[in-house]
């Protein structure tokens, strides 16, 4: 597949990586809020299209699950894996995961971009996937999150928006319509117009 092509919302595996609070916590306060604002918004268009969801928190004894806000809108039984690598392809549960999906594309977001999105994204790449990754959905402090999109990109890594990734996954304006109407309490990120 080449990066040009659409987002194929039959062949996309959702990944969230790492959206823990000791991580959420190095952000500026309002980041932080669109941030995760956007990853939870994200989860439940993924839910709503069926899209399999896998969800990754970064050594869960010493820093804990996945944020409260994360933890609220993962659908049930939301398998979480406590990821001990940087890279999620290196660990061999997460990839059997994702192998397990049959799908193609892997849609990353979380944290932090210039570390567990890259490293994971290139190692995704790596084992032949499409990578994918959501620039408004990602994080890191400071000048790490654009100098992580830049690596990205540079490495062949799709980025998108998640305003992008929306219509691309719903394709018509029935679908969006129908999306709309039996999602009324999934509420807006903030600054997303649809």
């Amino acid at each position: 597949m080449t990066s040009h092509q659409l987002i194929d919302v039959d062949d996309s595996i959702f990944i969230v990586i790492d959206v823990q609070s000791n991580f959420t916590a190095k952000l500026e306060a309002t980041q932080s809020r669109l941030f995760l604002e956007r990853v939870c918004w994200l989860i439940g268009v993924a839910h709503w299209c069926g899209v399999p969801l896998i969800v990754t928190v970064e050594d869960v004894a010493q820093a804990g699950g996945p944020a409260p806000e994360v933890q609220r809108v993962l659908p049930p039984d939301t398998p979480i894996f406590n990821k001990l690598t940087f890279n999620l392809a290196d660990q061999a549960d997460i990839l059997a995961a994702v192998e397990r999906t049959g799908r193609q594309t892997a849609v990353l977001v979380g944290l932090e971009t210039d570390v567990c999105v890259v490293q994971s994204a290139l190692g995704l790449l790596a084992h032949g996937y499409r990578a994918v990754v959501i620039a408004d959905a990602t994080c890191s402090p400071g000048e790490a999150h654009a100098a992580g999109l830049a690596r990205l990109r540079a490495a062949g890594v799709l980025i998108t928006d998640t305003k992008g990734l929306f219509y691309e996954w719903l394709r018509t304006v029935e679908r969006s319509r129908r999306f709309a109407a039996e999602c009324p309490s999934l509420e807006l990120p903030t600054g997303l117009v649809l």
